[in-house]
């Protein structure tokens, strides 16, 4: 019986290498460094005291609500929209092309240049948004002021930058439907809404998965887009849990903003492997 050779596998070797010295080997010390009050220079081991103290976070409630508003507003929205536009950039459309490329063009942007740019757009007195508004006599609110609005404000700009990356990936996964299918609901006399319904949303499937997939990870991890537009505010209204956790290592509480680190590891981690798992097994199913 001839032995199969070892030789192949030595090519996973390298990616190997550098998963395990930039996630795995950081994620364990993060494990370990949780259960220590740790400076630069010295760490003393204090077993769940941190984790303890970060659930008795005041703002704590109100930052996990905040998170799994914005990450189910932000993810819907993607999917609909980057489903939308790709329909729509898939079509028999003049200059799509172009349109594909100005899709797109934010996700390429820094996301701090965006939510700085946005905030000043969304001036209450003086933003562009709410002067184009009082153009034709409506009253603009105060997106980033009011308490009420200021999470979904920055949702919305988080779509705005997002959405060419979901359709990017519906694109993909409609270009790759067989063309067959279409010729076949043409001659049944198929009209565009049909073909859509029973063609391209079922066999897209892969591609929604994805899509929300990555989207709810991006929603749940928030917190460079809010905390450039917001920081938290109106008061702690629009803190997610990751402001949270910046807000306590900029007070020098090291050891407790690793814990929240942790948490919000395992928040996602029990959040995103049971959807994935679901998800892909329905997909399985159909």
């Amino acid at each position: 019986m001839k032995r199969s050779s070892a030789y192949p596998y030595w090519f996973y070797l390298p990616a190997a290498l550098v998963y395990g010295v930039l996630f795995l080997l950081p994620t364990f010390a993060s494990f370990y460094f949780s259960l220590t009050r740790w400076t630069l220079f010295d760490h003393e081991f204090i077993g769940l005291a941190n984790f303890t103290q970060f659930f008795e976070e005041p703002a704590l409630v109100k930052g996990f609500t905040n998170t799994l508003v914005y990450a189910v507003v932000t993810c819907a929205l993607k999917v609909v929209l980057g489903l939308l536009l790709a329909v729509l950039l898939t079509s028999q459309l003049s200059a799509r092309g172009y349109l594909r490329s100005v899709v797109f063009f934010p996700v390429l942007v820094s996301t701090i240049g965006v939510g700085l740019t946005f905030t000043v757009l969304m001036d209450p007195s003086h933003g562009l948004i709410n002067d184009s508004l009082g153009v034709i006599g409506i009253d603009g609110p105060g997106w980033l002021t009011d308490p009420s609005l200021a999470l979904l404000s920055v949702a919305l700009v988080d779509v705005w930058k997002g959405v060419g990356l979901a359709t990017l990936i519906y694109i993909a996964g409609i270009v790759s439907i067989p063309q067959e299918y279409f010729e076949a609901a043409r001659v049944d006399g198929a009209g565009p809404l049909q073909n859509f319904r029973t063609i391209v949303l079922p066999l897209a499937r892969p591609a929604t998965v994805t899509v929300t997939i990555l989207s709810l990870i991006g929603g749940l991890r928030s917190f460079d887009l809010i905390w450039a537009m917001t920081r938290g505010g109106p008061g702690f209204t629009s803190d997610v849990v990751a402001s949270v956790i910046y807000k306590q290592y900029q007070a020098g509480f090291y050891g407790l903003s690793t814990a929240g680190n942790v948490v919000l590891f395992l928040v996602v981690t029990a959040i995103v492997l049971p959807l994935s798992w679901f998800l892909n097994r329905k997909e399985v199913e159909a």
